[in-house]
């Protein structure tokens, strides 16, 4: 696990644009699971202004790692956000990307999108292998859609399952850890002081860290990477 702090939020943006550049650098296609939340907006936004033209995404294929079950028009829509702040200003093929059909019934998508990832992806370990798979973690310590009160279904044998919000009601789906932990690379994009509590239960393993969903990313044969500005790191720095 390799930890990159940054001073802000603009400069973690910058930090994981760069890994990102170099991780696409090379000839083959790269299959990337995406992130919603504030934080990606920001890295959305760097890397389409400094990088929109200098790297060649007809070689690049987005997934996501979750996504509310509204229609790509919704405010709360994970593809909408990517679309506003990337998607709309680079050069990347319609085809390459592979959206949640948030406005389907929920259960018959996650089955649908399970489908997609078996048919696109790589296979590694028996199962689809993503080249990265970005994440954030909420205040209360999930991560893609999986919650602590439902924590077991980042054990569950299907790639996508549907989720719930546990105040809103909200259905989602979301990738599943068998997933997210086979990834040749996982990066954790985690920025505010809200985040700090739980991040250092997690990394320093303290209280109930077993109880938080992002306590459980440990890649099987891939690289783990906290991009953080130091607010959020501050108990661990």
């Amino acid at each position: 696990m390799k930890l990159k702090i940054a001073d802000s939020k603009e400069q973690v943006a910058k930090e994981f644009s760069e890994y990102f550049k170099d991780l696409v650098s090379g000839d083959d296609t790269t299959h990337v699971a995406l992130s919603g939340g504030s934080t990606p907006k920001i890295v959305f936004d760097y890397l389409a202004s400094t990088f929109g033209n200098e790297i060649d995404w007809s070689k690049i294929k987005f997934y996501w790692g979750d996504e509310r079950c509204v229609p790509p028009t919704d405010p709360d829509s994970n593809y909408k956000m990517t679309v506003d702040h990337l998607l709309s200003k680079i050069d990347i093929p319609s085809f390459n990307v592979f959206r949640v059909l948030g406005e389907n019934e929920p259960e018959g998508e996650a089955e649908r999108y399970s489908q997609v990832l078996d048919t696109e992806l790589p296979k590694e370990n028996s199962m689809p292998q993503f080249d990265l798979v970005m994440l954030g973690m909420g205040d209360d310590g999930h991560t893609v859609s999986i919650f602590p009160d439902s924590i077991a279904l980042w054990d569950a044998s299907e790639n996508c399952v549907v989720a719930t919000h546990p105040d809103s009601g909200q259905k989602r789906v979301t990738l599943t850890g068998k997933i997210v932990n086979n990834a040749k690379s996982v990066a954790f994009l985690v920025t505010g002081a809200g985040k700090a509590e739980k991040v250092q239960e997690i990394l320093k393993k303290q209280k109930n860290f077993e109880l938080y969903p992002a306590s459980l990313v440990h890649p099987t044969d891939g690289e783990l990477t906290w991009f953080m500005d130091k607010d959020a790191a501050k108990g661990i720095s």
